[in-house]
């Protein structure tokens, strides 16, 4: 973990070191193309200041948020990669180098962002550090290249600049997941392989608006001028907004969820924190076997409501451990359970999982056996109902993986549990 964090702070100084240096040599040297530097810093400031945070649930629940509610600037983000990107402005030639684009873009964030940290709500220092070293990358396979005329002097005038803009695209798009994957894997403990193919299939959607629209903006100043800007930016920025309200209603939609998940330990039939840990310790399994986002999503929602099926019972069950019930008596809980999450509003196969968690393994969708597992492990292993801990807790569900616990998940379970919860799971304490 100490190298994770060590490759964190090795990307963030980084781009540090690469701000200081292009801010330096531009107050040095001074502006070049002032008009169009000022223009394409005032569109990347923009998308700045019309970013909001949103708080995604699962990132209580698990640590880490999804690909979807992860703080996105498209605009900001088109801005600054069509500034490095620009060849042309009204058919004259840009002259801008790597170190004034990558000036115009740590200045312009800095001056959209300000208002955020004025309400405690600024970026991480990670999304500040991809930026950067994102856009230098950009800039540093076009910048040198347009100012010396050898892009049109060996790629002509047809498409071949158009191909070569949609190879920087795709190499800057791997760039950024390279980059994001870092800190994810410093925050989780998770193996860098799958932190890097969830980032790259996080990259398609918003992502692929962005850097359409940072290429389709350089390509129409190329040609029009700076009265490009807000032709091409302005559906982005309409697109950023309606995505914000996405991301509030998905919030309202989780946190309605995690209070429908708290009623059984209001009600006393689980244990304070139950649905909470198993939803975290899922998602972290989850993620371990390599489930999409979309996946996540229903893992998380199921595990949160598992047991709101003990909710319809007259006699509740002692300590609210499904797990130590008969099997028959099991799979009526679940039952129950599954009706009660049909008439939430929730995707159908959330209600398929709640309902099936009790069936025997090879009979059950993968996020049912996750929540099987990882709901078992903490009934046996919370309070006093195992007297050898969650260690051996851990070993009772390997003897059950003939028949009740598919033997993956448990191992996946496994190395989760042995990296300390580092998916920030809330350990499951006595009582």
């Amino acid at each position: 973990m100490r190298g994770a964090g060590a490759t964190t702070w090795a990307v963030r100084a980084a781009a540090a070191v690469l701000a200081a240096a292009g801010l330096g040599h531009t107050l040095w040297h001074g502006l070049v193309e002032p008009g169009t530097a000022l223009a394409f810093g005032a569109l990347i400031a923009l998308g700045e200041l019309a970013c909001r945070d949103t708080a995604p649930a699962r990132g209580r629940a698990s640590g880490q948020p999804p690909a979807a509610d992860r703080r996105p600037a498209p605009l900001g983000a088109a801005g600054a990669l069509a500034y490095a990107l620009l060849g042309r402005v009204a058919a004259q030639p840009a002259h801008h180098g790597v170190l004034q684009t990558v000036a115009v873009v740590v200045a312009a964030t800095l001056v959209g962002i300000v208002p955020h940290i004025a309400r405690g709500r600024g970026p991480a220092a990670d999304h500040l550090a991809r930026r950067v070293l994102t856009t230098a990358f950009a800039a540093a396979c076009c910048r040198p290249l347009y100012n010396a005329g050898r892009l049109e002097q060996w790629l002509g005038q047809g498409s071949g600049p158009v191909l070569h803009l949609l190879l920087v695209l795709a190499l800057t798009a791997l760039c950024d997941a390279v980059l994001a994957a870092a800190p994810a894997r410093s925050r989780t403990g998770r193996p860098y392989g799958p932190l890097l193919r969830d980032e790259l299939r996080a990259r398609p959607g918003i992502g692929a608006a962005v850097g359409a629209t940072g290429a389709v903006t350089a390509l129409g100043t190329a040609a029009a001028g700076l009265w490009a800007l807000p032709v091409f930016c302005v559906p982005l920025l309409l697109t950023q907004l309606s995505f914000h309200r996405i991301g509030e209603v998905r919030t309202a939609y989780r946190q309605t969820i995690t209070s429908l998940a708290r009623a059984t330990e209001v009600a006393g039939c689980t244990r304070p924190g139950h649905a909470r840990r198993v939803a975290a310790l899922s998602c972290a399994v989850g993620r371990e076997l390599g489930l999409s986002e979309r996946e996540l999503t229903v893992l998380e929602y199921a595990a949160l409501m598992h047991d709101i099926g003990q909710l319809s019972l007259v006699d509740p069950v002692p300590g609210g451990a499904t797990a130590l019930l008969p099997a028959a008596e099991a799979r009526r809980i679940a039952g129950l359970g599954g009706e009660v999450v049909r008439q939430t509003g929730v995707p159908a196969e959330v209600a398929v999982v709640v309902e099936r968690q009790a069936d025997p393994y090879r009979e059950q969708p993968v996020a049912a056996r996750i929540v099987r597992a990882v709901n078992a492990y903490d009934d046996l292993a919370g309070g006093a109902r195992h007297p050898g801990g969650s260690l051996a807790a851990l070993e009772q569900l390997r003897l059950g993986t003939g028949r009740d616990y598919q033997p993956e998940v448990v191992e996946c379970l496994a190395r989760v549990l042995a990296r300390g919860g580092r998916d920030r799971v809330v350990p499951v304490r006595p009582g």
